[in-house]
Order: C-alpha cells, then sequence, then structure tokens
C-alpha cells in the first residue's frame, strides 16, 4: 500500500499543479505528501487574510535569514507557506509572468524549450481570464486570474505621477514587456483566495489514485546504487508522529520550493562534498550548486505621508471602520478585505543602459513600520522599488543531520556593486515620482529614507536599512549544463535517475517580478516531461 508510481514531495503550488495532472491517468498511483498542515485555517480564503498567516507558525515555516551584512547587519523573516496550497495560501496573489527577456535568457543558457514562445501557450492552458481568451491569456484553465475589487484616489493619482516621469500607464502586464504602470491582476475567484490547493488540487481530491497526506515531514529520500548511478527509490517520513517509509516505482519529484527542495537533497547526500562532510552527511551526488545561486527581489519600502485623500490608514482606525469593511466584504465580496498587499504596480529602467525594465514598484494605499505592526495614525502611501535582476547571490545550506533543524538561508542582498547603483537609482526615482505635478495636492511628506538622506552613500545605507524580502527565493537547484547546475532541462536531478525538482529553485535566473504564475508554469512544463517518459494515457 506504500508504493505509488509518484512520489511528489510538497504540496505547494508546483505539488498542486504535478498532482492534478499526473493522476489525471487513472492508472498511476500519485502521492502527494505535505509537512503543513490543511487548508482550512479562517484567515487563507480572505484576501487581506495574510496579515494573519505570515508569520503564524499554523501556516508559516517562519524562517529567519542569517545577519546580512548587505542589510546592515540585520536577520529578517523569510515567509514560506508551511499548509497545503504552500505559499500561494499565504502570498500577495499577484498574477505576474515576468518579462519575454526572462525566458529568452534561460533558453540562451541551453535550457531547450524554455524561451517565451515555448511558454507563453503554457502560461494560458492553465490560465481562466476573467476577460477571456486572447493571443496572450487563457480562459477554461484552473488559475483564476481577475481585477481587483476596491479603488483608492491615492493610486489613481500616483499612476498620473508615474506617466509624468516616463512610465506611460497601460492595461495590464503579462504580454511580454512590463513597461509601464497598471493595477496587478489576481489570483482570486470573486473576491477569495484562488491558491494553488483551490485551483488544481481540491478539484481531483477525491481520486482513487491520488493519496494526499498533510502533516507528513519527509526526513530523507531513499536512494540505491544499483547499477553504478544513484536511483531515487522513495521516501521516509514522519506521518502523525511515526516514521514510514514510501516507494516509488517511476519518480520521486522535489517540489518543496527555493528553500525545502535544496535542503532535503543535502539531507540526503546529493550537494557540495564540502558542506555534506562539514556536517557528517555521505555525498552519495556531488552536484555543488545545491544550495547556492539562491536569488530574491529586495524589495525597498519608502514611505511618504498624504494629505487631502483617504488611505487604509484611516478606513482601519476605527472598530466602526474594520466592520464596514467585514460587512462590506461579507455582503458583497468587494472592498479592502479582497486587497493584496500592493494594488498598483509600476516597470521601469534604473537607466538607460537596461535593455528592458529592470526595476518594479509595489505600491500600497498604506503604511506600517513594518510587517505584522500597526498602521501608521496619518494616511501615508509606502512606494516600494526593487530591482528585478539582482546580481547578488545567496545560499541554503543544512544546519547539520537533522531533518527537524531549520536551513540557514543567506541572501547575500545588495552584495555587488550593481545592486548597490540600482538600489540607490530606484529610491532617486522614487523621489522624482513623488515629487510630480499629479501628486502636489496631495503634499507628500517623505517619512522613509528621509528627505535629509540626499547622498549616494547614504541613500545605500538607507536601502539596506529599509530592505527586505518579497519573499520570491528561486534559483537553488538551477537549471543548465554547467558545473553549477542542479537539473537539466526535463528538470533531472544530474547525476541520479528516478529523481526531479519541479518548483521555482530550478530558475537559473530570477524573473521579472512575483514567482508564483512561473512556477505554475514551471509545474505544468514538469508534468509534461514526466507524462512523456513515462506512457501516460492522457
Amino acid at each position: 500500500m506504500n508504493t505509488f508510481d509518484y512520489i511528489i514531495v510538497g504540496a505547494g503550488t508546483a505539488g498542486c499543479v504535478l498532482a492534478n495532472r499526473l493522476s489525471a491517468d487513472a492508472s498511476k498511483r500519485v502521492l502527494l505528501l505535505e509537512a503543513g498542515k490543511q487548508d482550512n485555517y479562517f484567515w487563507i480564503d480572505i484576501p487581506v487574510g495574510y496579515l494573519y498567516t505570515i508569520g503564524n507558525p499554523r501556516t508559516d515555516w517562519c524562517f529567519q535569514t542569517e545577519q546580512d551584512p548587505g542589510l546592515n547587519g540585520r536577520s529578517i523573516g523569510y515567509a514560506r507557506g508551511k499548509v497545503i496550497g504552500g505559499s500561494s495560501s499565504i502570498n500577495a496573489m499577484i498574477y505576474m509572468r515576468g518579462q519575454r527577456s526572462d525566458y529568452d535568457h534561460w533558453a540562451s543558457l541551453g535550457n531547450q524549450g524554455w524561451g517565451w514562445e515555448d511558454v507563453l501557450p503554457i502560461f494560458r492552458r492553465s490560465e481562466d481570464y476573467q476577460h477571456g481568451s486572447d493571443d496572450f491569456h487563457g480562459s477554461g484553465g484552473e488559475l483564476r486570474v481577475e481585477e481587483r475589487r476596491v479603488n483608492w484616489e491615492i493610486l489613481d493619482v500616483w499612476r498620473d505621477a508615474a506617466a509624468e516621469c516616463g512610465i506611460p500607464k497601460i492595461d495590464e502586464f503579462n504580454r511580454g514587456d512590463n513597461f509601464g504602470n497598471a493595477y496587478f491582476q489576481m489570483n482570486q475567484r470573486g473576491g477569495r483566495r484562488w491558491s494553488g490547493a483551490r485551483a488544481f488540487l481540491d478539484p481531483v481530491a477525491n481520486r482513487p489514485n491520488l493519496t494526499i497526506l498533510s502533516e507528513a515531514q519527509v526526513t530523507s529520500l531513499s536512494l540505491s546504487n544499483a547499477g553504478g548511478e544513484p536511483v531515487a527509490e522513495g521516501v521516509s517520513a514522519l506521518v502523525e508522529g511515526r516514521s514510514q517509509a514510501f516507494k516509488a516505482k517511476n519518480e520521486v519529484i522535489m517540489a518543496a520550493g527555493a528553500i525545502g527542495s535544496p535542503h532535503m537533497l543535502q539531507l540526503s547526500g546529493i550537494g557540495d562534498p564540502e558542506l555534506l562532510t562539514q556536517h557528517s552527511i555521505k555525498t552519495l551526488v556531488a552536484l555543488p550548486g545545491v544550495g547556492n545561486n539562491l536569488q530574491d527581489h529586495l524589495q525597498i519600502r519608502t514611505i511618504y505621508q498624504v494629505e487631502n485623500t483617504v488611505t487604509l490608514n484611516q478606513r482601519a482606525r476605527t472598530p466602526w471602520g474594520m466592520a464596514a469593511m467585514g460587512l462590506e466584504y461579507l455582503l458583497k465580496k468587494t472592498g479592502p478585505m479582497t486587497m493584496p498587499p500592493s494594488q498598483l504596480g509600476a516597470f521601469a529602467k534604473s537607466d538607460d543602459t537596461q535593455a528592458s525594465a529592470n526595476i518594479e514598484w509595489h505600491v500600497q494605499p498604506l503604511s506600517l513600520d513594518k510587517f505584522g505592526s500597526p498602521l501608521h495614525r496619518y494616511n501615508a502611501i509606502t512606494p516600494s522599488v526593487c530591482n528585478l535582476r539582482p546580481s547578488s547571490r545567496g545560499s541554503v545550506s543544512l544546519r547539520g543531520p537533522d531533518p527537524m533543524a531549520a536551513p540557514a538561508i543567506a541572501p547575500n542582498y545588495l552584495s555587488t556593486e550593481e545592486d548597490v547603483r540600482v538600489a540607490v537609482a530606484g529610491l532617486k526615482f522614487t523621489r522624482r515620482i513623488m515629487q510630480a505635478d499629479a501628486l502636489a495636492p496631495f503634499k507628500p511628506k517623505e517619512l522613509k529614507p528621509g528627505q535629509e538622506i540626499t547622498s549616494d552613500d547614504d541613500l545605500a545605507s538607507a536601502a539596506g536599512d529599509l530592505g527586505t524580502t518579497i519573499f520570491h527565493p528561486v534559483g537553488t537547484c538551477k537549471m543548465g549544463n554547467d558545473p553549477m547546475a542542479v537539473v537539466n532541462d526535463r528538470l533531472q536531478v544530474r547525476g541520479v535517475r528516478g529523481l526531479r525538482v519541479v518548483d521555482a529553485s530550478i530558475m537559473p535566473t530570477i524573473t521579472s517580478g512575483n514567482t508564483n504564475a512561473p512556477t505554475v508554469m514551471i509545474a505544468e512544463r514538469g508534468a509534461d516531461f514526466i507524462k512523456a517518459d513515462h506512457g501516460h494515457l492522457r
């Protein structure tokens, strides 16, 4: 009973897609293992519930980074979903594919079939777009994409200000070139979060050939060495506190994300021999790239106090205001409770040497000292700017052989001169927008980093003080052909038979924007490869 055709480790976005696609062939038995709990927590489905799921051990691994020199020695929280649906159950719900140049770059590195024209049909396949299908969008897929359900005057005017500064208004992103400013489209259905679990897993959860186990912590991969090359034969996991072994006839598929997947490979003896030896783990497959090449978007959160308008700070200031928002959501599924953390985005070049947009703003009609803190008592907005193509590289590494111990996460933000230069340029560009004529009636006052900070050196230091993760870790099991590549372009782990990694960790370079939609696409591609290799009926 513990033998399956496929074992999927991790029921996040990628795992949910894989479980759906692989179990469509009734002749294949599929096991999906998730360390977190079921996604029946009240706040998951309510969009603004991210305030209560991020940093909550019920739904979040609650990782902390190592002290980061680029952040002036700070350690920051590093949220990752620990629940069915993974990070799609706690994320910002923003549907963002990235840009044509992202995928064409992957293909230029020798990854066949990963260029923009290759992946666009895969994005369309999964999508159920509110406005119907066209050359760029699909309808009838599992992943619902809808427009915002609340408006803010200050965001409309911010768009005008960005246009004054050369960032034109556009209808939407996701068509290959994101240059411009627009409201984000979201993975929601009628004001409800539409996670990977809601989209892909719930409709097929009752298939007799699909077994889903939550609170099942995988502790190691089971490898044999018959015939000279290691073979992934299954996994060991703690289920309800009891160790169980599960066997895979065809493949074990790691879908535990950019933190979990490399960590599990390392625990199982697949990784950098020097690191593994340091922690008394026998090297079974020497792959020095496992856990390296970590990339993330560092958001630099500026705050501007505004007048003559209403922001969420004011609407949520009193119990009556909170009650009114709750009633609006209950009756109409509209209003602030449908809000993602950011509603408005803009893409531009930090300087004229960039081939395409390399910085992005996430603009929030609110302000607070840090995530989890109360909203400020005055009206304010938070235009956060991030570098879309960071050259800094970090790492994920095990701390020891205990599979229950959290890995060491070292993002190494702002560790290159180029990244510091882009951060300073982003702060200066933000100031230009906030000083535009369109915003003058609202008297914006810069609170962070503060008008007194003017030199490039001081702005760089401020970026280290204000910068924080935007929760887009990728790249730690990168796809490619070079010595640091972990998987090939069919997502098979090098040097091991019957083992793939199918999640955001395989990105050789980070995409331009939020990473959930690309993860769905990666999982679709991975499922196609697996079905082709194992003779699926459909």
